[in-house]
This record gives structure tokens, C-alpha cells and sequence, in this order.
């Protein structure tokens, strides 16, 4: 019968596919790695790995063993966590991932209501992009993600919370823009400032710009909602953004005019992530209505119709 021991190493192997950097990781020789994965592969009568000069790879069937030792180690913390916090996601520690483009604009909010609602929380808080994090989610590392959906894993589940609707943020000055709302096909490729490659509102922002060819985008990518505004403000091109960061602004950004799309505007949703196994269903369900409950908004009334003018 296979470990826990080797199921730890060899989803190491298959994560830095590097033996010593794999060692190094589990605290252990290379030869006492090299030998437990070798046990595993004796035990299972296949092999799992191809080691070469070039590096380690994985067979096919590795691959797919990889993936289910990767479920059971997720499984096994999960039941671990659910004995040693009495079967509560909302006592002790929690591992809260959000993505940079919602962290800054939600969390300032959530988390003093989190604190004072479950005083008894540690929240351990990750802001990575969306694939770093569902990674970590998967493998165990996390508990609960924040994102911008869809998410498609096998072993995670979503639940949408609200939507977000995107703004088309423009200098002050402009002349290219009249009127009220925004048309997608007004934006031009030459002019559309964007998030660097791995940020999912990128993605999102190409997909509401359809007709602009994205060879033609600038060789320039902003790591930062806060940057494109500022460039915007600047007079260096158009953006979009979502209404959570101008929310957080005041509903308005000086030297920047916001048009809001007609209808039906576009907008990401925003989701809370979980694994499948993981059994604090009812403490999820409390998490995902409070993040619901602090989603940021301009404010209702006249405010809220010259922050979208």
C-alpha cells in the first residue's frame, strides 16, 4: 500500500519536476526522494517518471497519478483541519487567496467585519493571480479563494456572488468620446492601456473589446487597476474598469470621465472557490453572504449618476 509519504513526494516531483529542488522542498536527501518514488513505482508495477540530462517528466499514467495523489493530500488536510478546529471553518485559521484586482477594493471592508463577527478567525490572507491561486486551493494550501469566475477545476466549487459591471474610463480632455454611455467598437487598439499578461481582467477587458486586434495593443502591460487610472487620468490612452475599484474611489477619479456601456453592460462575476472536499459547507455559505454584504458601491442618488457620467 502506497504512503502518505510517498503520495507528499511525488506530488513534489510533479510540481517542480526537479528531484533536488523537490528534496529541498519535503526536507529530505535527493537519494531518500529518488528511492521512496522508486518504491511507489515498484509497488504500482509502472513507471511514473522519465529521468534524463534534460529533466524529469512524467509518464502519462504519472500524470493521472499526480492528479489523484494531489486529491488525496487535499483530503486528507481537509479532514485533519476539520478535527483539529472542532469541525469549523470560522474558528481558528482560515487561508483566504484574492486576486489584485479585487483585493484592494473589497478587503479594506471585509475584513473588520470578519474580525468582528467571528472574533475567534486567524484569516491567513494570499494575493496572487487566478491560476496561482487555484493551484493552491487544489493542492490544499488554501481554503477559500476569492475570483472573478469561471473556474473550472475538477476538484473546486463555485458559488457567484454579484456582478460587476465594467466602466470605459477616459481622459478628461477626450474629444473621441461624446455622450453619456460607451460603444466596444469605439475603443481602438492604439489607444486601450490593459493589465500585464496573467490578470484575468485582461482577459475580460479583450473580450468586451472584441473588434480590437490585440497585435496591435501597446507593448505595455500595468500591474495595477491604480496605474491605468493614472494613465488614463494622464492623457496616455483608455481603459477599462471595474465599478468595484471606482467604488473605492469615491465614484469618481480626477481628470478621468466614466461612460458606462449601454445595456446589457458588460461585467465579470465575482465568486468565492472552495474544494469539493472540503466540509465546512455551512461556514462557506456564511463567508460567501458576507462577501456579498461588503461588495463596494457608489453611492445610490445623484452621486452615484455623475460618478458613471
Amino acid at each position: 500500500m502506497l504512503s502518505t509519504r510517498q503520495l507528499r513526494y511525488f506530488d513534489a516531483l510533479a510540481r517542480h519536476r526537479h528531484f533536488g529542488r523537490a528534496a529541498e522542498e519535503c526536507a529530505v536527501t535527493q537519494p531518500a526522494l529518488s528511492m521512496q518514488i522508486r518504491e511507489m513505482e515498484e509497488a504500482l508495477g509502472v513507471r511514473l517518471v522519465e529521468r534524463g540530462r534534460s529533466g524529469v517528466r512524467l509518464t502519462p499514467v504519472g500524470e493521472e497519478a499526480a492528479s489523484r495523489a494531489r486529491g488525496v493530500l487535499a483530503a486528507l488536510a481537509d479532514m485533519e483541519r476539520t478535527i483539529r478546529d472542532r469541525g469549523r471553518l470560522l474558528e481558528g485559521r482560515m487561508r483566504l487567496g484574492v486576486i489584485p484586482s479585487i483585493a484592494p477594493y473589497l478587503l479594506p471592508r471585509l475584513l473588520p467585519e470578519m474580525a468582528g463577527r467571528w472574533p475567534g478567525v486567524e484569516i491567513a490572507l494570499r494575493e496572487s493571480q487566478t491560476e496561482q491561486l487555484v493551484n493552491d486551493l487544489a493542492h490544499g494550501d488554501l481554503d477559500l479563494v476569492i475570483l472573478s469566475l469561471p473556474v473550472e477545476h475538477p476538484a473546486l466549487e463555485t458559488k457567484a456572488l454579484f456582478e460587476d459591471p465594467f466602466l470605459l474610463a477616459v481622459p478628461e480632455s477626450s474629444a473621441d468620446f461624446q455622450g453619456e454611455t460607451a460603444a466596444a467598437e469605439d475603443i481602438l487598439a492604439a489607444d486601450l492601456l490593459l493589465l500585464e499578461d496573467g490578470h484575468c481582467f485582461r482577459d475580460q477587458a479583450l473580450n468586451v473589446c472584441r473588434k480590437v486586434d490585440a497585435r496591435q495593443l501597446r507593448r505595455f502591460g500595468a500591474s495595477s487597476l491604480s496605474t491605468l487610472a493614472q494613465l488614463v487620468a494622464n492623457g496616455q490612452g483608455v481603459t477599462l474598469l471595474p465599478q468595484m475599484f471606482v467604488a473605492s474611489e469615491g465614484g469618481r477619479i480626477p481628470r478621468v470621465r466614466l461612460l458606462r456601456f449601454p445595456d446589457p453592460a458588460p461585467s465579470r462575476t465575482i465568486g468565492l472557490v472552495w474544494r469539493r472536499t472540503l466540509p465546512f459547507r455551512d461556514d462557506v455559505e456564511q463567508v460567501a453572504a458576507m462577501v456579498r454584504a461588503c461588495r463596494p458601491a457608489v453611492q445610490d442618488g445623484e452621486d452615484r449618476r455623475s460618478a458613471l457620467l
